[in-house]
C-alpha cells in the first residue's frame, strides 16, 4: 500500500497482522480513517475452466461508476457485521459477501463497452444469458443450434455469430464442455453407474460418453477418478 504515487509501496498487512483482535485490525492513527475490507472465496469443486479464465484477473470499481450505490451500502454493512462481532455476524457476512461479489460483476460489466466480450458479459446479455440458463438448467436436452436460437429469441445466423463472438466457442462446443463439468461432478459422488451418468447430461451411449469426456477432459471417465483430476 502506498498513500501516493511518489511514496515507496509497504506491505502493510504484515504489520497488521501482528496487531490484529479478532477479525478486525488497526494500525496507525491521527489521520483521515480509512477502512479496508478483506475475503476470498474457494471453490472446491474440478472445473475444466480455472475462474482466472472466466473473469478478469483484476477488477477496479470507482465511486463515480455506474452501479456502485448498491455495492456501497453492502460495504458498509459488511465492514459493521465484520466490526460488531454480533451473534450471527460471521453468516450475515458471508452472504453479504456473495452479495458484493454479484454488485461488483454487475458494476464491471456497466462500466464500459471494452469490456463487451467473454463469458462473463454473455451470462448478463439478456439474448445470450436466456440460451446460457436454458444450457445450464437442462444439462440433458438434445439441443441444437437452431433451439438455442429460438430459446434466446434470434435468427440460427446470428445466434450463432454472437455466440461466437462473446465465448470464443460454437454453441454446441459450449453445451459439450458443461455436460462434461457436470458429469465431472456427478463422477466424484462415486455412487452413480456410468451410463446413469451419461444419460443425466444428455447420453444414450456409455460409449459416446466416454469419448467425449476423453476429448474434452483429457482422460476417460475411470482415469479421471483415479488421477483425483
Amino acid at each position: 500500500m502506498r498513500d501516493s504515487p511518489r511514496t515507496r509501496p509497504r506491505w502493510s498487512f504484515r504489520e497488521i497482522g501482528a496487531k490484529a483482535n479478532g477479525n478486525v485490525a488497526h494500525y496507525g492513527g491521527g489521520g483521515a480513517p480509512s477502512t479496508i475490507v478483506c475475503g476470498s472465496f474457494s471453490f472446491d469443486r474440478a472445473s475444466l475452466k480455472p475462474i482466472t479464465q472466466l473473469l478478469p484477473s483484476f477488477i477496479l470499481i470507482k465511486a463515480e461508476q455506474a452501479r456502485t450505490l448498491a455495492l456501497h451500502n453492502t460495504m458498509q454493512a459488511l465492514a459493521s457485521e465484520m466490526a460488531e462481532q454480533t451473534p450471527g455476524s460471521e453468516v450475515v457476512a458471508t452472504r453479504l459477501a456473495e452479495v458484493l461479489f454479484i454488485q461488483v460483476l454487475r458494476a464491471h460489466i456497466a462500466s464500459g463497452p471494452e469490456r463487451n466480450k467473454g463469458w462473463l458479459r454473455a451470462v448478463f446479455d439478456p439474448q445470450m444469458g436466456t440460451a446460457l440458463n436454458a444450457i445450464h438448467d437442462r444439462v440433458n436436452t438434445p439441443w441444437t443450434v437452431e433451439s438455442l436460437a429460438e430459446a434466446a429469441g434470434m435468427s440460427r445466423s446470428a445466434f450463432a455469430a454472437r455466440f461466437k463472438e462473446l465465448l470464443g466457442q460454437t454453441p454446441l462446443e459450449y453445451v459439450t464442455e458443461w455436460r462434461m463439468q457436470k458429469a465431472m461432478q456427478l463422477l466424484e459422488q462415486r455412487d452413480k453407474k456410468l451410463i446413469d451418468v451419461a444419460r443425466s447430461v444428455g447420453y444414450e451411449s456409455g460409449a459416446a460418453f466416454s469419448k467425449a469426456f476423453k476429448r474434452v477432459v483429457g482422460a476417460n471417465p475411470g482415469e479421471y477418478l483415479k488421477r483425483g483430476i
